[in-house]
């Protein structure tokens, strides 16, 4: 992972940086007319549609390169824990930019509406490819997919008609698959200091993500044969290698000062680790980060979770904050994503060909028999409605 990278051929057309237009700044004939033909609109470039579950390659495509020095960023959290205020810090747009991604603001706390639908993707001029998600645990996005008979209008399990509470658990489970594949860093945001359900979600992506091989793994010739054999060689090879995941950051935000008092801190880090010790997000030992919250250890030869820290906003209202500011501490994530060391993938790939390989990700994902297995034995349980 670089930061700040601009390779790939000197022929290559000139990157184009990605901010969205939030709705009602601008009219549409405004836009269409400032916008350059051949592009998309921005409020039409979701990867992931979330009213279909469906991938869009062509929408993206027109905004990257054959640049092979970039990295991709996601971000899975719940509602209202940040997760688009931090994409925004991370795409480092300026006072008086728009920012890239929306954001809450008092009618859609009011409405109760989530801002982020399926996966909406930004290019930043560092090439970083931002990829921000739909909140998991969303009671706005179980009332968009319920249909009056509980069903969902989502297919997530191969046209196979479930229960909306089902498929809504099944779609943040395919979100943090795909992401955790084709991803560089993941973004793993919590609201507050405790978050159990978060961790049983990533402990759970990390138990059906096997058979899920990184975009630069597929060829054409795999692309022949269907997503099941691709999924039955990805097992077989697991055994000889490391499965591929992305270098995972665990944030935490809206956090009091007390919370953040360094006594607490270490506790933390103790339960992620004894939590994610042995899932594939710890094996790969990532090395520690420069930021004095990951420098103490004590368990040798383990390497913690990399761990931040987000204050709430309201301190940066007073002077007496008694450690970092919210300013100081997102500023100091930005500087921790573009410097962290991070997993890379099997092969060298540009930007483009990323994006095409991860619309073949999402199907091995949806087609998952894994997957789709955990949801048969969840449906037959009885936890959820028929």
């Amino acid at each position: 992972m670089t930061s700040g990278g601009f390779g790939g051929s000197s022929g290559s057309p000139s990157p184009k940086i990605l901010l969205a237009k939030p709705p009602g700044l601008v009219s549409d004939e405004v836009a269409a007319a400032q916008r350059p033909p051949r592009l998309p609109p921005a409020g039409s470039l979701n990867l992931l549609s979330s009213d279909t579950w469906d991938f869009h390659v062509d929408r993206f495509l027109p905004f990257l390169t054959e640049n092979t020095d970039f990295t991709v960023v996601g971000v899975i959290g719940p509602t209202g824990a940040g997760k688009s205020t931090i994409m925004n810090h991370l795409y480092g747009h300026g006072h008086g930019m728009l920012p890239p991604f929306g954001v809450h603001s008092e009618d859609s706390r009011s409405t109760a509406k989530h801002c982020s639908n399926g996966i909406e993707p930004r290019v930043s001029s560092e090439r970083l490819i931002l990829l921000d998600s739909q909140p998991v645990f969303s009671p706005s996005v179980l009332a968009e997919i319920m249909r009056p008979d509980g069903s969902s209008t989502v297919p997530v399990l191969a046209n196979e008609s479930i229960s909306a509470e089902l498929a809504h658990e099944i779609m943040s489970i395919q979100l943090g698959v795909l992401l955790s594949s084709i991803c560089h860093i993941l973004l793993i945001v919590s609201e507050g200091v405790h978050d159990e359900a978060m961790w049983r979600l990533m402990l759970t992506v990390d138990l059906l993500k096997h058979g899920i091989p990184d975009p630069s793994s597929l060829f054409p010739a795999h692309f022949q044969t269907v997503s099941a054999a691709l999924e039955k060689e990805s097992k077989e090879k697991h055994l000889a290698r490391e499965e591929y995941m992305a270098a995972p950051i665990f944030v935490h935000t809206k956090l009091h000062n007390q919370e953040i008092n360094p006594q607490n801190i270490l506790p933390l880090k103790k339960a992620l680790l004894q939590n994610f010790r042995h899932s594939s997000f710890i094996s790969r030992k990532i090395e520690e980060s420069s930021l004095s919250l990951c420098q103490e250890n004590p368990d040798r030869g383990v390497a913690f979770p990399n761990l931040f820290l987000i204050p709430s906003k309201a301190s940066d209202e007073s002077s007496s904050y008694l450690y970092e500011s919210y300013l100081t501490m997102s500023s100091k994530l930005r500087d921790q994503v573009l410097s962290t060391s991070t997993p890379s993938f099997a092969r060298t790939l540009s930007e483009r060909d990323w994006l095409k390989n991860s619309a073949k990700i999402w199907e091995m994902v949806r087609n998952s028999s894994i997957i789709a297995e955990y949801g048969k034995t969840m449906q037959n349980s009885g936890i959820f409605r028929r």
